[in-house]
């Protein structure tokens, strides 16, 4: 994530800014400049092209302050959203805003690494969408299935969230990292494809066609290998090649958006475009400024923040899945 300034005052501003509390001047994200812009009193912003953009209609309901094509309509990624709880669903009203705004910046993350984000109106069979549904009447599973991504809103609690993970003992837990692990099975779908990208995928990640059902069950009453650690990034990695590779993809994500985020509040000053593989940024930036962030966070009495380990197998798997990012045009098979 870039740093953000008030185009008005010069004010920092947070990516979920939809007012400057320097000067009152009203914000909206514009998508196709990449910047937090400044709205007149109608809620409209004129591109340089003599467009006008107008403030999201879901700015009130979940917090969005993207910018739309048409007054009163809905911004690029509240659309992707093809359901929501409904109106009378007060508690998971309360808890949409969490996954919505855990998107938001899940689609700048996309748009950063030119990663295509095909819509379910451009392809109905197979284009991204989300069900964000609410856990409140009905059992949700969190998944990926034909481009669909469905998030259980219970996960923007965070005392429930925080239950979960103690349960199941994950070392980390989050919105925004299910959306990173579960868009990383979608883009397994997408752009491994072509003898060559599959073969690859197969020498790193494992047979994808093992049945996966079978996998879950394995996992869940076996636990994961006793030397997971030499060859996965966690233990849900474990489950089945598709696991891995999602939460390699994940991985990637993390590392990715914190280095770069690092480097715009001056935190780091390497260039994370200056390196050729990935594993070589993870190794000379990622692993020290990570330590620090862990040292830090545990000076304020907290979890580190990220608390895992990356085994050369894994360097090799995330240099896999950059390369899908730097070249995300696959060979049809």
């Amino acid at each position: 994530m870039k740093a953000f300034s008030c185009r008005v005052c010069g004010n920092a501003l947070y990516f979920e800014n939809s007012l400057c509390v320097s000067c009152g001047t009203a914000l909206g994200y514009s998508r196709n400049e990449h910047e937090i812009v400044p709205v007149d009193e109608d809620g409209r912003y004129v591109d340089r092209q003599g467009l006008v953009w107008h403030v999201c209609a879901n700015l009130n309901l979940s917090g969005c302050t993207w910018l739309a094509t048409v007054e009163g309509g809905q911004c690029f990624s509240c659309d992707l959203t093809r359901t929501r709880p409904a109106d009378d669903d007060l508690e998971g009203l309360s808890q949409y805003p969490v996954a919505e705004s855990a998107k938001r910046r899940l689609v700048v993350e996309l748009d950063a690494r030119g990663l295509p984000i095909t819509t379910r109106d451009e392809d109905p069979e197979q284009g991204l969408c989300f069900d964000m549904l609410s856990s409140v009447e009905e059992n949700v599973v969190i998944g990926h299935a034909d481009g669909v991504i469905t998030i259980d809103l219970a996960e923007g609690d965070d005392a429930h969230r925080v239950k979960v993970q103690s349960e199941l003992d994950e070392p980390y837990r989050t919105m925004l990292g299910h959306l990173r692990h579960e868009v990383g099975h979608y883009f397994e779908s997408v752009l491994v494809r072509g003898d060559e990208r599959m073969n690859t995928c197969r020498e790193l990640f494992g047979d994808e066609s093992k049945d996966y059902q079978a996998e879950i069950d394995r996992h869940y009453s076996e636990g994961p290998p006793e030397d997971w650690q030499e060859s996965y990034i966690s233990t849900y990695a474990t489950m089945h090649p598709f696991e891995d590779f999602a939460e390699t993809f994940a991985h990637w994500m993390h590392i990715s958006d914190t280095v770069e985020t690092a480097r715009a509040y001056g935190l780091t000053t390497v260039d994370p475009s200056a390196f050729t593989l990935f594993s070589d940024l993870v190794t000379g930036v990622w692993i020290p400024l990570s330590t620090a962030l862990n040292q830090i966070n545990r000076a304020m009495g907290s979890d580190d923040l990220y608390p895992f380990v990356i085994p050369p197998p894994v360097l090799d798997k995330l240099d896999f899945v950059a390369a899908l990012a730097r070249d995300p045009h696959p060979v049809p098979a």
